[in-house]
């Protein structure tokens, strides 16, 4: 017998075809070099620049300290002079409820005193990062020293005062309604040095995310600062005693107290602008002077309430009725609320729902495109809005 092989028969054409040679053709050939993994999602964040170097070094301090002004009141040390120069540079990313800063300073002072709290709007939480230099800080008399490699808390809710050497630092800066359900753990945390392992942890996430800002994308910002806000949180909870009971002390800033009452009765139909000035013990024109970056105080009311309800929509284990989720929001008819909701996050409240359910999460967009001015406080002031 010989073993070459023999002719096909016709029969045998669907044998054939099921030989692994004839498989491979079924699959589509990619070509060298032409075909690879699906395009990424464009980076999301535009980085916000601001440094002093370009001026002469007589006038840089006083740029630098314009540029501050909304945030803090800043002077030389004594042994400085305008003529050394103040070369100064800071990059800012706009991660939507966190502002991450990367600051190059030199040695200089700086103080939030009560009657800028007063005027001021700003109420936020920060975290100072320091990769070189120190600084020293004094709440209520109590100082804080900062450092390499130490996690400092604040609020720029409260007075406070210090010094800085020269200094290269990461400074996160969270607004008040991001931490608002914690807001008297965060209280008794203000001014305090975090440590232990959490806080290890952290340094090296925030590190993490600095090192990948210029390539993040827009559907992972809000999972990063929720991860960094659990993070903040579990931190402050392992350094810091619980507190008995949530004040509001005399040296609070007004924009604080504003908040707190209006997250603690956010739900209630007596949540009016007389109301809260009856309880906070303001006028109304300067409650409209705190909430104008805001777009005014009933706008602030109505997205927190719609931020209540995106966060009820988008966990799968709540069933509420999207009607009773409308109602506790402040709006009567569930068509009106479809409309303003849509308007705001970009989709319906059916939408999400159905999204939380097959656990697709949708991040909440905005309304429109946040504007960016200049100084540090208008970075700031865009926080959460």
């Amino acid at each position: 017998m010989s073993d070459c092989p023999t002719e096909p028969k016709p029969g045998d054409r669907a044998v054939k075809a099921a030989t692994p040679h004839m498989d491979r053709r079924r699959w589509p050939r990619q070509s060298d070099g032409q075909a690879g993994p699906r395009p990424s999602a464009p980076p999301a964040l535009t980085p916000l620049h601001f440094s002093t170097r370009e001026l002469p070094p007589a006038e840089q301090f006083h740029a630098w300290r314009e540029h501050m002004a909304p945030l803090v009141d800043v002077s030389l040390p004594d042994n400085m002079s305008l003529d050394d120069g103040f070369p100064a540079d800071q990059t800012a990313w706009h991660l939507g409820n966190m502002l991450v800063v990367q600051q190059r300073a030199p040695a200089h002072r700086y103080s939030r005193s009560r009657a800028m709290l007063r005027l001021s709007s700003i109420d936020h939480w920060y975290v100072e990062l320091f990769r070189d230099g120190r600084a020293w800080t004094e709440v209520d008399r109590r100082v804080a020293e900062s450092g390499p490699d130490k996690l400092a808390f604040r609020s720029l809710g409260y007075p406070y005062r210090g010094r800085a050497t020269e200094s290269d630092a990461i400074l996160l800066f969270m607004s008040y309604d991001l931490l608002a359900d914690e807001v008297a753990l965060m209280k008794a945390a203000n001014n305090s040095i975090l440590s232990g392992n959490l806080a290890k942890l952290l340094i090296t996430y925030i590190h993490g995310i600095e090192a990948n800002l210029s390539s993040l994308t827009a559907d992972e910002l809000p999972r990063i600062v929720h991860t960094m806000r659990d993070m903040v949180v579990a931190c402050v909870s392992s350094s810091v005693a619980a507190p008995e009971t949530a004040t509001l002390p005399n040296n609070m800033g007004m924009m604080e107290r504003a908040h707190r009452y209006i997250h603690a009765n956010l739900h209630s139909a007596e949540l009016t602008p007389d109301n809260i000035c009856r309880a906070l013990g303001m006028s109304r024109t300067r409650l409209y002077q705190l909430f104008a970056t805001s777009g005014g105080v009933l706008n602030y009311i109505r997205k927190r309430r719609l931020l209540a309800a995106y966060a009820e929509l988008n966990d799968p284990t709540n069933n509420r009725p999207i009607s009773e989720i409308a109602e506790a929001a402040g709006f009567d008819l569930a068509a009106n609320f479809t409309r303003a909701f849509s308007n705001e996050f970009g989709f319906s409240p059916r939408e999400l729902r159905k999204a939380a359910a097959l656990e697709r999460p949708i991040p909440p967009s905005g309304s429109a495109e946040r504007a960016h001015g200049g100084t540090f406080g208008n970075w700031l002031s865009t926080l959460g809005n």
